[in-house]
């Protein structure tokens, strides 16, 4: 280590190694090289400061030489001096080297260097303001962090299923025009349409008025999407201006909550939805989710809703109020808010003077448009009176015929169009009103029992054309017109008739059944089998003897003691598979192949009987009927099951069958019948202690049957109907047949009046009293000719039926012993009753043994069934 005394920095003779003068030992640091030198001790350049007096010149420029040096080394004001005071030139401050004239143009001489000019303190609300650096930073620092989260936000966010919703639809059911709305089920008022459904003037109103530019821009909004934005984040509510691809996004896949996470996902989905979906298909989504008002989502719904028709039958003035409702689809109601009209005719003109800006409307045409008012709201109860029991017997019929799934339909999104007429319904609901229901009275007891049902089918294709369930389907939900367990009384009887004529029957005495053949009408008269007396004596209405008369006077009559004879000379089994071809189903409760089945006991629907008179209507040709003429979903329809048309019976026997009938309206049970200011045929019915009054009928053109029931609302149990509609009894002839008259002339008001073409066969006309059957005695025994109400017999040869009865209980068994007929009046029945309290339970003969000849046990009767052919 050298000890070298220092050198003295002024002194130009001692300088030291490169040129450098040392420091004198002896002289003093000034006050300021002090403090420069405590407050950077560490720093070289400081450290070396002159300590030579201030008053030297060559000092003062060494000075502030080594300042300059010691300011660069501590880079405080980029060569201001280490201690940052004012440029601090050096230990000796600013202000002393300037006073030494020892000045920055000199120090700079000296060094050969420029000094720097020194950069103000930023002060008051300027310490506030960001600098460019610290701006431009922070913008490109912001750029990154949207990119960024652009980034991540479009690789997170991905198109979701459709909400619950958004998807809801209603089945939608129709008239047979395809037009006029039945009836919708479901919680949603929706049904979706293709876009190609909705005329183009309809888009262009709904474009006018939320998105003119909607197939040139983009999916995204910026502008408006950051406005929404902020007022949500600022509290300021809902706010317009989305695209309809972000409308659609919101309605379809999100939902209507104002978050700013739904905002950020609505942004996403947006744009990734616009690359994937076409601008047609996004607008045609976007019509089919959006809010009309009313209950009404979709533009079809809002149709309806607003003007009671389809989409593509809106015009230009129509398509401009819908489109407007989307702007405020409850307050812009003016039926509903008369006070808003003013702002509606804004937003109305706004959007029509729209489509004129953008070439969409012409001026002349917009000219000639005048504010279309919107029709009064429906309310909201969709199955009330006859369209949930038409809703209900469409969906049975669906799911029947396997055309579709119960859980299936229950999905929505079905157009179906029924075979129902709306001319035709209404006049059965008003036909039922005027001749049933305003007949009631709330005094009487038995009115509130009351209940009615119908229906109405086309004979030529088998179309139900009108169709009653009840009163109210939200008040009564069993449908009056499909029930079956109500027994069809003598509306049954010409079914029995058609078998005997089908089948070219004859009566045990070997007579050929024909309208004319002469039967004993007895009241309580046995049947007969051929093998003697069934046990079974049916009551005729009021227990009148009617003796020798015709089949014709017997049905005109509705003569039980014929009919059941009749029936077992044709053989019940051969009257059942007659009644199944006409219409009637097989699994039919109680259609059992015994005598009584042609009393009715047998509960066929209102709609299965209807079924079955159309076919006597046309000649004896079957089709089953339908309720649905077309089943589709977004645009596919369903197939719907071949209906083929076959023969039931031979158009001779049809058409004698219905010549038989309309004897029955001009003179018989059902001359109320003739309300209806046409031919017509028909059968009046009673069922068992008068629960319930039928008339079945049909003119050439059209098969009805009206049914009166009785049944309690409370417990469900049947009920008899005295005294209801302020009637003794009620009967097929009463409201049911005055209804029937009622419903027919108002369904065919305006059609021409056609007759009956009929090709029948009456056969030969037999004397009064020429009958065969016997009179509760042996048909086996000869008996003498009888006087009075009781014709002559003679033995049968005709064999034993097909179902040979059961003996009654309590009674001797048939095998040659008799029932007479004191023994025979003993029995305890009600006089009005045709047949016994319980079905099944009726007092027939035992069926022959196994021993028995096989002419015996069948009948001896053939076993063809009824004859079937392809003519329509």
């Amino acid at each position: 280590m050298s000890h070298e005394p220092p050198q003295h920095s002024g002194d130009p003779g001692r300088q030291g190694p490169e040129g450098r003068s040392p420091r004198d030992p002896s002289a003093k640091p000034a006050p300021d090289a002090e403090n420069a030198q405590d407050a950077a001790p560490d720093t070289p350049g400081a450290s070396d400061t002159s300590d030579g007096p201030q008053g030297t010149p060559a000092d003062a420029d060494s000075a502030s030489g080594d300042a300059e040096g010691a300011n660069g080394a501590s880079g405080a004001e980029g060569a201001n001096g280490a201690s940052g005071a004012e440029g601090a030139n050096g230990a000796n401050g600013a202000d002393g080297a300037s006073s030494a004239n020892g000045d920055a143009d000199g120090a700079s001489e000296g060094k050969g260097r420029t000094k720097r000019r020194k950069r103000p303190k930023r002060t008051g609300w300027r310490r506030a303001v960001p600098t460019w650096r610290m701006t431009l930073g922070g913008v490109l620092l912001l750029a990154v962090l949207l990119v960024g989260g652009f980034l991540v936000g479009y690789q997170l966010v991905d198109i979701p299923a459709a909400n619950a919703a958004a998807t809801a639809q209603s089945n939608v059911y129709l008239y047979a025009d395809g037009k006029n709305v039945v009836a919708r089920d479901g919680e949603t008022n929706r049904e979706n349409v293709r876009l190609s459904r909705v005329p183009l003037t309809i888009r262009h109103t709904v474009l006018a008025a939320e998105d003119r530019d909607f197939y040139s821009e983009n999916a995204i909004d910026v502008s408006a999407t950051l406005r929404a934005g902020w007022n949500t984040v600022t509290g300021k509510g809902r706010q317009g201006g989305s695209t309809i691809t972000q409308q659609y996004v919101k309605n379809y896949y999100l939902g209507q909550e104002q978050t700013v996470v739904r905002k950020a996902k609505e942004f996403f989905i947006s744009i990734k939805l616009d690359r994937e979906q076409s601008k047609d298909e996004i607008l045609e989504g976007y019509l089919n989710t959006s809010y009309f008002g009313r209950n009404a989502y979709g533009i079809q719904a809002a149709s309806h809703a607003y003007y009671a028709k389809d989409v593509e039958d809106l015009d230009a003035g129509e398509g401009a109020y819908l489109a407007s409702l989307l702007n405020a689809p409850s307050d812009y109601d003016v039926v509903a808010h008369p006070e808003n009209k003013d702002a509606v005719l804004a937003r109305w003109n706004y959007v029509l003077d729209g489509m004129v800006k953008e070439g969409w409307l012409s001026r002349s045409d917009r000219a000639s448009l005048d504010f279309p008012v919107p029709v009064k709201a429906q309310p909201g109860t969709a199955l009330s009176g006859q369209r949930g029991y038409v809703v209900q017997a469409v969906e049975d019929y669906l799911t029947s015929n396997k055309i579709i799934d119960a859980d299936t339909l229950a999905t929505g999104g079905y157009r179906i169009v029924t075979t129902l007429q709306k001319s035709k319904q209404d006049a059965l609901v008003q036909a039922v009103e005027d001749n049933v229901l305003s007949k009631t009275s709330d005094e009487r007891d038995a009115d509130r029992n009351v209940r009615a049902g119908g229906a109405s089918v086309n004979p030529s294709d088998g179309h139900v054309v009108a169709l009653y369930g009840g009163i109210d389907y939200t008040r009564q939900f069993v449908n009056n017109a499909t029930r079956r367990d109500f027994q069809v009384g003598s509306t049954f009887k010409p079914f029995v008739l058609a078998a005997a004529l089908a089948n070219g029957s004859k009566t045990h005495g070997g007579r050929a059944i024909t309208p004319n053949t002469r039967y004993d009408g007895t009241n309580k008269r046995t049947v007969q089998a051929a093998t003697g007396s069934t046990g079974y004596s049916p009551a005729n209405e009021d227990d009148v003897d009617y003796g020798s008369i015709t089949v014709r006077e017997a049905t005109d009559k509705s003569v039980n003691a014929v009919y059941a004879q009749m029936a077992q000379d044709v053989g019940p089994q051969q009257v059942k598979d007659t009644a199944v071809a006409l219409g009637i189903p097989e699994t039919t409760p109680d259609l059992s192949a015994t005598p009584s089945i042609a009393l009715g006991p047998a509960t066929a629907s209102v709609l299965d009987m209807a079924s079955a008179y159309a076919t006597l209507a046309d000649h004896g040709r079957q089709r089953a009927h339908t309720l649905v003429v077309k089943i589709s979903k977004n645009g596919t329809d369903l197939p719907l099951p071949t209906r083929n048309t076959h023969r039931a019976i031979s158009r001779e026997a049809a058409d004698t069958t219905t010549s038989v009938l309309l004897s029955v309206v001009k003179g018989g049970t059902a001359t109320a019948a003739q309300s209806a200011g046409r031919p017509a045929a028909g059968k009046t019915g009673t069922a068992e202690d008068d629960r319930a009054a039928w008339f079945a009928g049909y003119t050439p053109d059209l098969a009805t049957v009206i049914a009166v029931m009785g049944q309690d609302p409370e417990t469900g149990i049947q009920k008899p109907l005295y005294g209801a509609l302020g009637l003794a009894r009620m009967n097929g002839g009463g409201a049911p047949a005055e209804t029937w008259g009622a419903y027919t002339r108002a369904a065919l008001k305006g059609s021409a009046v056609q007759d009956f073409d009929l090709e029948a066969d009456d056969g030969p006309e037999e004397p009064e009293g020429d009958t065969e059957e016997a009179v509760g005695g042996d048909s086996a025994s000869p008996s003498p000719r009888s006087t009075g109400d009781h014709p002559r017999t003679k033995p049968s040869t005709a064999p034993a039926p097909t179902d040979a009865p059961r003996t009654p209980r309590g009674e001797t068994p048939a095998g040659g012993a008799t029932a007479s007929p004191a023994s025979n009046a003993t029995r305890q029945e009600d006089p009005r009753r045709a047949f016994p309290e319980q079905p099944g339970e009726h007092a027939f003969l035992e069926q022959p043994g196994e021993g028995a000849p096989e002419e015996q046990r069948d009948g001896g009767l053939p076993k063809a069934a009824p004859v079937f052919d392809s003519r329509p």
